[in-house]
């Protein structure tokens, strides 16, 4: 019996249908309120299905808007509908899905796979071979409609279709859908390619089983007429390079000249998905010996790619000159993520290169967030200059010149983007040539187009680690002071450009900046009046890395007097649940630690709010766990970025941040915060715990039986930046409590000896952990000497790249006196032993002469022809220091 809706109900329905495409904000209010009431209905859903398939007398995005509000249903609750119901809305999917309109064909498609991933693939057995027999039909409307709904299951549910849960439907399915690779209509080639598309990364076994007639199919499809076949063509090869190669290199040399080809498509979506292919080749150990050949035509190609199109100039507005008085819409603004302080030991090589720099290819235009093929193209061109290095020149300079001094700016603009691109891979080769394109880029931030000043700047930070190792009158000076010029631009880009290269030579210069410091500070001051919301976020972000750069040069009357005032009218606007607070926080924190006793006079409301955001923070919480229906979940990012920064304070301020402290009850905010569920909570915590305890250590002591238990549960590498803050943290405190560490050690020894012998720890967590071995050994060597010989090892090599610094002071002296209490237990190990020892270049003289007394202890011990024998071993190296330092 088939279900028949009854008139006044259509008629509701209709009604309901047509409110919905109204503009107006009440009517919207009224249609949810409506759809609400009916839902009550079990037989409200067929309605909905009955229009979109059988009403052919309403207007198509009505029934498809039908359809749509049904999908929304089935999402919400399918598992709800009555057996009938569920069955007629199948049956007439199924029935319908070659229906003449093309969005009906495609909404109904929707629906289906809604359907079919509520768990339904099981439940609905008939539906995919009911789907695979339509593809065979005569009429192209089912065979599309057909292909476009397993298109869009594919998509959904491709890890079930190659499960035994459903008897590998995969193995009839993906030779079906090779068949359609030479069918008539590029629709449905389109759709068969983009259907077996989805199988290739998972490499599932009936795909892999028919991998040649595959790939034959994909070259024999190289020059369809259709952009849409083509770009589905680049998106496989491009796949499968990633995961069967072994496949494509007998074709290569042809494929790369398709490549080649499709990277110069006319549809720039075909364009885009064939650059990806040399992003990705870039990444195979085979990309040098296959792209050799080719490189004198790709790169080219690929410079070429790197021109703004007519569209991207018309979206980022490339005409407007000044823009900085219009103030920014909130969706351009992209949220921003804190990052947790983590505690580092300072190593020998002292300059870490970061490891964020292929990041920042975006840097360019980034409120064109979407990919397109100028972003593609520089990308590729960034990662092959890595792969081939200098190699790339001879193809590139000939071109570079032509594009740096062109009349034309797109032109102009594409050849310092190219400078940028090549800055990382190329940097060797490039620096004869730098002397003279500098001062020329330079020139550029003076340009009068503004995507051309701005590209200039991002170009110019690339090479910053070049300009700061000239002599700073050369390039230092006129880059700074263009700079300077360009953070005030009245541009907006060229203003974000700007400060954000600026902070990039920020950390290059580090201490050079100290002579010009007043003149920056004056610009930056400036610019808080200037700026509109967005640029003001990366201004702070500027202000904070020139404090971590200058460091206490920055204590200074007339620069505080000239800093200060600004950032705290800021902070005193800024709401305590305003997002803007993370980046003013994040700077205040690096001021704060650079000042030193300088920010005294501003410290104690910036205190006090950071404990208030704390303690608000932990409120909201606990109110959201106990009722999660009335309250919202806190955003905790707010308590982490306080936490932070009363870390910057304690370790600026030292020992005046005590009375603060007494004033407070942040120990027994902290004592909660340590608990928290959420990671990066107690990874904060437990570093302004041990900033705590080196500035005023009188007010962590009475907590220390509390918080002792919670540190060591907290010693778990499945966190690394947690156990590692721990772990520093109880080094610190080891060194304050002295022998009445004892009652605690077993709490955390095992952890730590553990922690120090596991496989693949990162090296900062490795020091750490060595450190506070150390320390602890130091206050209580009678508890930690048995268990010498279980981490000596280790502990000797992650220490030996250290620096000399009290940390490793401290935890040196504590070896030497458990290798007093237990000398046997570093006998085995001991040649690890004199090379850490080696690795000190000045320690304090009773140091030394703990060192020294271990050394000729053992050769004693041993004998002079046994030691002889013993230091053969040792490095040329090891030998002499050893020899020179202790005469052993």
């Amino acid at each position: 019996m088939d279900w028949q809706p009854d008139e006044q109900g259509l008629q509701q329905v209709l009604q309901l249908l047509k409110d919905s495409q109204s503009p107006n904000t009440a009517m919207q209010r009224v249609v949810q309120d409506k759809l609400k009431q009916l839902n009550q209905f079990p037989d409200f859903n067929n309605y909905l299905i009955f229009v979109l398939t059988r009403l052919k007398s309403e207007d198509e995005p009505t029934r498809s808007l039908s359809g749509l509000i049904l999908k929304n249903n089935v999402k919400a609750h399918y598992q709800s509908f009555p057996q009938p119901v569920a069955e007629f809305i199948k049956q007439e999917c199924l029935n319908n899905i070659g229906d003449a309109s093309s969005l009906i064909r495609a909404t109904i498609g929707i629906l289906i796979t809604t359907i079919a991933s509520k768990g339904e693939l099981q439940m609905w057995p008939e539906l995919l071979p009911q789907l695979c027999n339509l593809l065979n039909s005569e009429d192209y409307n089912t065979c599309e409609g057909a292909f476009g709904a397993l298109q869009k299951i594919c998509e959904d549910s491709s890890e079930l279709l190659d499960s035994d849960a459903l008897n590998r439907p995969l193995n009839i399915m993906i030779p079906k859908f090779l068949q359609f690779f030479k069918h008539c209509s590029p629709k449905i080639r389109s759709h068969a390619i983009a259907c077996v598309n989805q199988f290739i990364m998972d490499r599932a076994q009936a795909l892999m089983d028919n991998i040649d007639t595959f790939i034959e199919h994909l070259f024999a499809l190289a020059v369809d007429e259709d952009p849409e076949v083509r770009k589905n063509v680049c998106r496989a090869l491009v796949m499968l390079l990633e995961v069967r190669i072994d496949r494509l290199i007998p074709h290569m040399h042809s494929i790369i000249q398709y490549m080649l080809q499709r990277t110069q498509d006319n549809d720039e979506n075909v364009a885009l998905e064939a650059c990806e292919f040399w992003l990705t080749l870039a990444e195979q150990p085979i990309c040098k010996e296959v792209l050799s050949s080719h490189l004198v035509q790709l790169i080219p190609i690929l410079v070429n790619g790197m021109k703004y199109s007519e569209i991207d100039i018309i979206l980022l507005k490339g005409d407007v000159e000044e823009d900085e008085a219009i103030p920014d819409s909130e969706q351009d603004i992209k949220p921003r993520f804190h990052k947790s302080r983590t505690v580092t030991l300072q190593h020998e090589e002292d300059r870490t290169q970061d490891d964020e720099d292929g990041e920042d290819e975006d840097d360019d235009d980034d409120t064109l967030s979407d990919w397109n093929l100028r972003k593609c193209s520089a990308a590729a061109l960034d990662v092959l200059a890595n792969v081939f290095r200098d190699e790339l020149l001879p193809h590139l300079l000939p071109l570079l010149k032509g594009l740096l001094f062109c009349p034309e700016w797109v032109v102009k603009e594409s050849g310092i983007l190219v400078l940028g691109a090549i800055a990382e891979g190329c940097m060797q080769g490039m620096v004869p040539y730098l002397p003279e394109l500098i001062p020329h880029l330079i020139q550029c931030l003076s340009d009068k187009k503004a995507l051309v000043r701005s590209i200039a700047c991002w170009t110019l930070s690339r090479y910053a680690h070049w300009v700061v190792s000239q002599p700073p009158d050369m390039h230092l000076k006129p880059l700074m002071t263009e700079l300077l010029k360009r953070i005030l631009d009245s541009n907006k880009r060229v203003q974000e450009a700007a400060c954000s290269a600026f902070a990039t030579l920020e950390e290059e210069a580090c201490t050079e900046l100290v002579p010009y410091l007043s003149f920056i500070l004056d610009t930056l001051v400036f610019a808080f009046g200037k700026y509109q919301h967005k640029n003001l976020l990366i201004l702070y972000d500027a202000i904070g890395t020139l404090a971590d750069s200058v460091g206490h040069h920055l204590n200074q009357p007339e620069y505080i007097q000239k800093l200060m005032p600004p950032l705290i009218q800021k902070w005193n606007e800024l709401k305590d649940e305003d997002k803007d607070l993370f980046p003013l926080l994040e700077c205040l924190s690096s001021v704060a630690t650079a000042l030193q006793s300088g920010f005294l006079p501003y410290c104690e409301p910036v205190y006090q709010r950071c404990v208030t955001l704390v303690q608000k923070t932990l409120a909201q919480a606990m109110m959201y766990n106990q009722q999660p229906d009335q309250y919202e979940a806190p955003d905790k990012d707010f308590m982490i970025v306080a936490l932070d920064l009363l870390s910057g304070l304690a370790e600026g301020l030292g020992c005046h941040v005590e009375q603060l402290v007494a004033r407070s009850n942040i120990m027994t905010l902290l004592f909660q915060c340590m608990q928290d569920t959420m990671p990066e909570v107690r990874q904060s915590s437990f570093a302004l715990l041990g900033d705590l305890t080196k500035a005023c250590f009188m007010h962590v002591k009475p907590c220390i039986a509390e918080f002792m238990p919670i540190l060591g549960t907290n010693l778990n590498p499945e966190f690394i930046s947690v156990c590692n803050n721990a772990t520093w943290a109880i080094g610190e405190i080891c060194m304050q409590m002295g022998a009445e560490m004892q009652p605690y050690v077993q709490m955390v020894l095992n952890n730590l000896v553990e922690i120090i012998n596991r496989p693949n720890t990162p090296k900062t967590l490795l020091e750490n952990t060595a450190i506070t071995i150390g320390r602890l050994g130091y206050v209580c060597p009678q508890e930690v000497a048995p268990m010498l010989q279980q981490f000596i090892r280790p502990w000797c090599t992650s220490l030996r790249n250290i620096r000399d610094n009290e940390e490793k002071d401290s935890a040196f002296r504590g070896i030497c006196m458990m290798i007093g209490v237990n000398p046997g237990g570093v006998v085995q190990d001991f040649i690890f032993f004199c090379d850490a020892v080696a690795s000190w270049v000045t320690p304090k003289d009773d140091l030394r002469d703990m060192f020294y007394k271990i050394l000729h202890g053992f050769k004693d011990q041993v004998g002079e022809e046994n030691w002889q024998q013993f230091s053969e071993q040792f490095p040329p190296l090891l030998k002499e220091r050893l020899a020179a330092f202790y005469g052993v």
